[in-house]
Formats: structure tokens, C-alpha cells, sequence
């Protein structure tokens, strides 16, 4: 049934518009039409009084939210409390994310992603592997117990996933060029995060590859003078993409506005890699044994170490505007048309646009959300 979204500002492609419509039919984005179209007097019309009609924020670096952490309990359960939590904040995609451990559990994990993709939880689009084929020397809050080798039995599980994403970060030092270029072969996104490679290693990872980067700046070799590291060889290379953690704490402001100089906006990409807190008070939780809290606005571990952060993705878009000086149309963007193109997904989704999804966020102008649409169902409740 044709239906249309009427008295909004439309955040399409590059630039806002007004005086449109848009029309969904189906679950999908049927047309972008002038207020005055003479189909919008024959069908359902939803008016937005006046808000903020966005793309639906797409965040690749999930961990947890509404209470619960992916690794405490990967289930299709514990999925939907997340889906749940963050699309109050305007998340109409993501991929649930796993932190280092055991194959068994990555096992579990993938295929609660499965289940959930086919029972059709709001938002799931495949999965994130953070870990275990990463460095000690640049671990985080990772148990380095949980590292390992992608040996046969690695990869087949890396590859298991059908019908959905999945994305593996991992050091590109750990394994070889030959690995990478086997798992990009078989459909997954490799990117380098938690490393300690040089710039020559990633550069040969990136050949065999590697497509993006996990939270730019943290748990990864600087750009230094002589050694450009993996931080320089992922502002060197203009087609990789970034994601970037834009909360004040992970990376000075500064830092990232340097980065965006260095290759198009439309290569970073927003992410939260939120814990259980979303859309909850939680300030303490146990992360794989240690006790994870809440200092200055970022959560930490019992020795002070950056354990992903409280952020959510309406905050981020905002902080990117606020911290980093970019409009709304590429904070947008870096929320929404540069994760789906990583994930091979531009085509459906992360645009406002005639034969996408009908994926939105309805906000105000302070960017607070006040509903979000997947799929062309509208999930009212504001938040942000």
C-alpha cells in the first residue's frame, strides 16, 4: 500500500529539501515527489510537522545496549534488546558485535545473527568479529587468552554467515596477505583494528583486501615520522574507510579534524562502539570478568583503559558537527551512506532515495530523535 511522508525536511543525497514527499510502498522508497504531487490527496499521508527527515544511521560497531553485552550472552534475545535500545537514537542498521573469544562463542554469536536476521529483527545486517586474531601489543581491554590464528576451522566459521554481513577485524600482522585475500574472496570485510603493523603491512594487507580501518586512532601504531604506521597508511589510501569514535575522549577533536583533510568525508564513517548502557543509567557492568565503569563520559577498566564508549549514534552526529565544524549533510553521510557502502549494502540502503529502503530518522533540529522507520514500519519514542 502507497503511502507518503509529507511536511518534512528531507536530508536526499546531498543537499535539503523542501516542499517534498516521500512515497513508500512496500517497504521501500517508491518516489520523492513535490508537496503538491496529486497522488499524495488519494493515499495515507504521516505528517512530520515540520522535522528533520533523515537517512537511517547505519553503526557498524555494536556491543551492546538496553542492559545487555553481545559477548555476555549472544542470542537472538539479547540482539532485539539492542535493536530496541538504539533505534530510539535514530540506528535503523548494525551489526551486532563480538569481542574477542572463544570459536565456540563465535559460533553461537553468528548464528544468533541468523536467527535473527530470519526472524526478522529490525535493523540486524550481519555481524561484526572484533578480535581474536589481533595483537597483544595494541589489545585494549581484549583477553589476549582468546587469541588466536585463523587456522581452517577459524575461517570456516568466519565464512558461515549467509544471507548477511560479516565483518572481521583483525591485525593484518597476525596472519598473511594470502588469508585476507581468502577471506575477501569468500564475501567478508576485513578490516585493521587492535595492530601494530607498519604502514608497509597494511599497504600489502590492503592490496590482498582489507577495505577498512576500526575505531581510526585507537589500539593501532601512529603516524610517526619515520614509521607512517597503520594510522598513516589509512589516511594515505583515499578508498579505505574509517571509523572514527567522535566522543572528545577516544580522539581529540583536533586529531580527527586532521584526519578529515586527508581524504573525503565520505570515507569515515560514525561509530558508537557502544556497551550495554544505551538507552539505560548503567554506569558499572562486567565485560568478560572486569568490571567496566563509567569515568568523564567514556567507560573504562579497572586500570583506566578505554573500553568502548557510552555514546549513542544521534550524539555522534551531533559531536561530529559540534567538534568537528561538518554540516548536518556530511554528518549525515558519515553516519549513513559511508557505513552502507563499506558494507556493500549503498544499493539498498544509507540514502534517501527512490528504490531504497524505507529507512529513516525523524528528528528535530537539535537533532533529537523523536521516531525511526525500517523497513516502512515507524518505531515511535523519542530519545537523544
Amino acid at each position: 500500500m502507497l503511502q507518503a511522508l509529507t511536511n518534512a525536511r528531507i536530508a536526499a543525497k546531498d543537499r535539503m529539501l523542501d516542499h517534498h514527499a516521500v512515497l513508500i510502498e512496500d517497504g521501500w522508497i517508491a518516489d520523492i515527489v513535490p508537496s503538491n504531487d496529486s497522488r499524495l490527496g488519494a493515499i495515507a499521508n504521516h505528517d512530520l510537522k515540520g522535522a528533520l527527515l533523515l537517512p537511517g544511521f547505519i553503526d557498524t560497531q555494536v556491543n551492546g545496549g538496553g542492559g545487555v553485552l553481545f559477548n555476555d550472552e549472544p542470542t537472538v534475545g539479547t540482539i532485539r534488546r539492542m535493536s530496541a535500545a538504539h533505534r530510539k537514537f535514530g540506528t535503523t542498521g548494525f551489526l551486532p558485535t563480538l569481542i574477542s573469544d572463544d570459536l565456540s562463542v563465535m559460533e553461537r554469536a553468528i548464528g544468533a545473527v541468523a536467527q535473527a536476521v530470519r526472524d526478522g529483527v529490525p535493523g540486524v545486517l550481519g555481524i561484526h568479529l572484533e578480535g581474536p586474531f589481533i595483537s597483544p601489543a595494541r589489545k585494549g581491554v581484549h583477553n589476549v587468552e582468546k587469541f588466536r590464528q585463523i587456522d581452517a576451522r577459524a575461517f570456516d566459521i568466519l565464512t558461515s554467515l549467509k544471507g548477511a554481513k560479516t565483518l572481521v577485524t583483525l591485525a593484518p600482522e597476525m596472519t598473511t596477505p594470502e588469508m585476507i585475500a581468502r577471506l575477501s574472496a569468500a564475501g567478508v570485510i576485513v578490516a585493521a583494528g587492535h595492530t601494530n603493523a607498519t604502514y608497509d603491512q597494511i599497504v600489502d594487507a590492503y592490496r590482498h583486501g582489507l577495505t577498512g580501518f576500526t575505531h581510526l586512532f585507537n589500539a593501532m601504531s601512529p603516524l610517526t615520522g619515520r614509521e607512517p604506521g597503520v594510522v598513516g597508511a589509512a589516511l594515505s589510501s583515499p578508498t579505505s574507510y574509517c571509523g572514527i569514535i567522535v566522543d572528545g575522549r577516544h580522539v581529540h577533536p583536533e586529531v580527527l579534524k586532521l584526519a578529515l583533510r586527508c581524504k573525503p568525508h565520505d570515507r569515515f564513517m560514525l561509530v558508537t562502539d557502544a556497551l550495554a548502557n544505551v538507552g539505560t543509567s548503567l554506569e558499572t557492568f562486567q565485560l568478560l570478568g572486569a568490571t567496566i565503569r563509567i569515568h568523564n563520559g567514556v567507560y573504562v577498566d579497572e586500570n583506566g583503559t578505554l573500553a568502548g564508549s557510552a555514546l549513542d549514534m544521534s550524539r555522534a552526529v551531533r559531536n561530529a558537527m559540534d567538534f568537528l565544524g561538518v554540516s548536518l549533510i556530511e554528518a549525515i553521510t558519515m553516519a549513513s551512506a559511508a557505513p552502507a557502502a563499506f558494507l556493500g549494502l549503498g544499493h539498498e540502503v544509507g540514502q534517501i532515495a527512490k528504490g531504497l529502503r524505507a529507512n529513516f530518522v525523524v528528528a528535530d533540529n537539535a537533532l533529537k530523535v523523536h521516531g525511526t522507520w525500517i523497513d516502512g514500519v515507524p518505531f515511535d519514542g523519542a530519545s537523544g
